[in-house]
């Protein structure tokens, strides 16, 4: 089979014109180097369209990894990894991205290998366009968001706060930590605000945050609370297992920062406190759990920003600004949304436990 007619098999396979088993049989018995360079160049042209289309490397990596092939896994970080190491040029947060996927380099059998990759091409093709917040290889669009000396201080300083609080295992010590964390990242949002109030150039834009499973909508209810007490919103895409946080850049790296700690105590002290056994039992337990944890942590954000801002009523004009800034930001990215339907809580002890690990928790 020459070269041209491995490339027309793959485009038929693709297209529903040949079955997939019987191209995957085509492929497997045509000369292998002739289907290398046909696939090779296939998946190319792919990746690149979804980098054009706004994907980045963590995001295409987690959404093809979450179905449950490590393989295709290990060839979008390899893709990534050429395209950003290739392009002179290339965004240094878009490199790094790259760089930090897993590379687990398994080995396969030619069979399984050509499975994974014709498996790749498929998914790829399924997946829509999405918006562009870090400029792919080989454009120049100007980055988003801006990162000054004094809030990269503040935010090295809650770092070192909320890996004490998450290593600890006294609560007391924890909500010690909690406090000072969360009065710094609340005082310096404000400052933040009084400082960029007139300049034109400091605006909010978006993040992607990753939301994995399992419990993947309870997750992203507690980055939804940790971004509402932090002047951000978020708007969630289960199908592609992100959440889209809109707000000024401070404080979206401080909700990036916060949810991913809370996250982690979160799991400490849902492993800790679930029931014995029952697999039923331990899944509504967990759910209700990190509704209540979720809810309770919530509350907890708020009141601290809620205090800060009464220390400086005369920002509310400014604040109110920003939050309508934001607002319009997302609506002009989602039009319509449609409002997440509320989790049902069929665990009175996990959400029991929710409320007091929150209640426990750092809030850094």
């Amino acid at each position: 089979m020459p070269i041209g007619t491995v490339a027309e098999t793959i485009k038929k396979i693709q297209n529903g014109s040949i079955g997939y088993e019987d191209g995957l049989d085509a492929l497997t018995v045509a000369p292998a180097a002739d289907v290398d360079s046909a696939l090779g160049e296939a998946l190319r042209h792919a990746f690149a369209r979804l980098f054009r289309a706004g994907w980045q490397p963590a995001e295409l990596h987690r959404v093809i990894a979450r179905r449950g092939n490590p393989l295709q896994g290990d060839l979008v970080a390899a893709e990534a990894v050429r395209a950003a190491r290739g392009t002179p040029g290339t965004d240094p947060r878009w490199l790094a991205q790259a760089e930090e996927l897993p590379a687990a380099g398994r080995r396969a059998d030619r069979v399984t290998l050509l499975d994974a990759q014709l498996g790749l091409l498929t998914e790829l093709r399924r997946l829509p366009e999405i918006e562009v917040l870090i400029p792919p290889p080989g454009t120049t669009a100007a980055a988003t968001g801006s990162h000054d000396a004094v809030g990269s201080r503040v935010l090295d300083r809650v770092r070192a706060l909320l890996a004490k609080a998450e290593s600890t295992e006294f609560p007391a010590e924890a909500e010690a930590y909690s406090a000072k964390a969360q009065e710094l990242i609340a005082r310096h949002s404000i400052e933040e605000a009084l400082t960029t109030r007139d300049r034109a150039e400091v605006v909010p834009f978006a993040r992607r945050i990753g939301v994995d499973h399992p419990y993947e909508s309870e997750k992203a209810g507690l980055l939804d609370a940790v971004a509402r007490a932090n002047h951000c919103h978020t708007v969630w895409s289960p199908e592609l297992g992100f959440s889209t946080v809109f707000g000024f850049d401070a404080d979206i790296d401080a909700v990036e920062l916060l949810y991913t700690s809370l996250l982690v105590q979160a799991n400490r002290a849902m492993v800790r406190d679930e029931p014995g056994k029952g697999r039923a039992r331990i899944k509504a337990f967990r759910r209700s759990f990190l509704i209540a944890y979720a809810g309770r942590i919530g509350e907890r954000l708020g009141r601290a920003t809620r205090h800060e801002i009464a220390r400086h009523a005369d920002l509310l004009p400014v604040l109110r600004d920003r939050e309508v800034q934001v607002r319009e930001v997302m609506e002009r990215a989602f039009p319509r949304t449609v409002r997440a339907r509320g989790s049902r809580v069929d665990s009175l002890e996990g959400w029991e436990s929710g409320r007091a690990a929150a209640d426990q928790a750092q809030l850094g």
